[in-house]
């Protein structure tokens, strides 16, 4: 039986997409990777079959009802310089639901100086790189003179790298910043409040190449390249609702609460895609999964090394959810120093909440926090909240809750460049998709869409079709 969708809910397939010349692709996965190539191969003329065992799409950012409010799993940000996901949401009509700011502005509370609460910001100004950033370097009131002279410093080294270099994989970020004279405090304060939230990983375990692609990309490139960009509405708004619309316009049939069990390929060409019950064939196959059961559904062959993808680890992130009854956080967002609280964001509109606010925290690099019981992450984290927030201070708080990604994103660390495939695979028509693949960026909204492009790429190629009508912000995959 199908909604007036044709997505699955039991029963056998739907058939909702006409016969198209392009031949026909099963894509395996509904997050943005997948929902990314569906999209890509039925603007290029591919009869498309989008399969999620999920009952919604969105993959890891996404939705869910709590209360009467509607609570993201956790704060996703993007940043101008995500060509890829800005045109993802332009595609889906999403883009004025989650706009950028206008101009780079991040305000950093200090908690740790003897002199007590300390705000600073990071912002930028009209100008070309790198004085775009100098006056707020220069300015920046948690490092000291001669720290705020050696980041730049830094900074013009870390332009001259290329983050494709092989070598670079194999160095962490952390050794490289000491190198080139970073205090502890210079990379806690500032080399790691971005890296942490972009990497999922404190310098010292990062990747140097990912590390160099993420601040040459964000801060080195164009004056605008950081700004920040946000949904202003819940993630099911944007990656759930209005993604299954483009694709229903698109023609692609899209079956949730379909799980795929085996992908097979055919003697003479062709691969079989099972799920229980029903017997799809195909042209060409996009897998669009994590890791590891990409790996489990590879057919054998299909990779040189497929005990690589069980190599590339995940790390968790952590999101602790504050429902106040008053206003507490005059900003949309702050940052902090000297305290375990990150980032906080203010989701009380795109959560419908009436009265009060409606904080999310969100907590990277949680290997220590993950599994903590909600009593102990309440008692950790409003008392820190009091000392970040003074307006906290006598406000009840109306609801107290987390949500937990486990394996939110992969391991940046040294090495992983090599573990991570391309969108090709050596079993013609079989591709993958994935944040987790040799995309050059870490695990991001922006690593996501750009995989699902390339896999769509390689699918067109293995069907003889142009690829013309896909987005250029990418080059061909390998």
């Amino acid at each position: 039986m199908t909604d007036g969708n044709g997505t699955r809910d039991g029963g056998q397939l739907a058939d909702v997409s006409a016969l198209r010349p392009g031949g026909h692709a099963v894509v395996v996965g509904g997050g943005l990777a997948g929902v990314t190539a569906a999209l890509a191969l039925a603007d290029a003329g591919v009869r498309v079959t989008l399969l999620e065992g999920r009952p919604r799409l969105g993959g890891l950012a996404f939705s869910f009802q709590r209360g009467g409010l509607t609570v993201d799993n956790g704060q996703h940000v993007y940043l101008r310089c995500c060509t890829a996901y800005r045109w993802f949401l332009d595609r889906i009509g999403g883009a004025a639901l989650a706009p950028v700011q206008e101009r780079l502005d991040v305000p950093v509370v200090d908690l740790a100086r003897p002199e007590g609460r300390r705000l600073g910001r990071l912002r930028r100004d009209a100008l070309p790189v790198p004085l775009h950033l100098g006056r707020s370097l220069a300015t920046y009131p948690h490092l000291s003179l001669a720290e705020r002279a050696s980041v730049g410093r830094a900074a013009l080294a870390l332009k001259g790298l290329d983050p494709a270099d092989p070598a670079l994989d194999t160095q962490d970020f952390g050794s490289w910043l000491t190198a080139h004279g970073q205090s502890a405090r210079a990379i806690e304060a500032l080399w790691d409040l971005v890296g942490v939230a972009t990497l999922n990983a404190v310098a010292g375990d990062a990747s140097l190449g990912l590390a160099a692609m993420v601040f040459k990309t964000g801060l080195l490139s164009e004056p605008g390249a950081a700004d920040i960009g946000w949904a202003r509405v819940p993630l099911g708004e944007l990656h759930d609702r209005l993604a299954r619309e483009a694709l229903d316009a698109a023609g692609v049939r899209t079956e949730v609460r379909t799980r795929v069990t085996s992908v097979r390929g055919h003697e003479n060409g062709g691969w079989s895609v099972q799920v229980p019950g029903e017997t799809l064939d195909a042209d060409a196959v996009v897998l669009a999964v994590p890791q590891r059961e990409a790996h489990d559904l590879l057919p054998a062959g299909a990779l040189d090394a497929p005990e690589n993808l069980l190599q590339i680890d995940t790390a968790p992130i952590l999101n602790v959810h504050v429902i106040y009854d008053r206003k507490v956080l005059a900003t949309p967002f702050l940052t902090a120093l000297g305290t375990p609280v990150q980032w906080v964001f203010d989701r009380t509109e795109a959560s419908g909440l009436k009265e009060g606010q409606y904080l999310a925290l969100s907590q990277s690099t949680a290997q220590n926090e993950i599994d903590e019981p909600v009593a102990t992450l309440r008692e950790r984290y409003l008392p820190e909240l009091e000392r970040l927030l003074p307006r906290t201070r006598g406000a009840e708080v109306k609801d107290f809750f987390v949500t937990r990604e486990r394996t939110a994103t992969f391991v940046p660390a040294p090495g992983v460049g090599r573990l991570r495939p391309g969108a090709r695979t050596k079993a013609p028509g079989l591709c993958l998709a994935g944040a987790w693949t040799a995309t050059g960026w870490p695990a991001t909204m922006e690593s996501a869409v750009r995989s699902g492009v390339s896999a769509a790429g390689a699918a067109l190629g293995t069907l003889g079709l142009s690829r013309g009508l896909l987005p250029d912000f990418l080059e061909e995959a390998a």
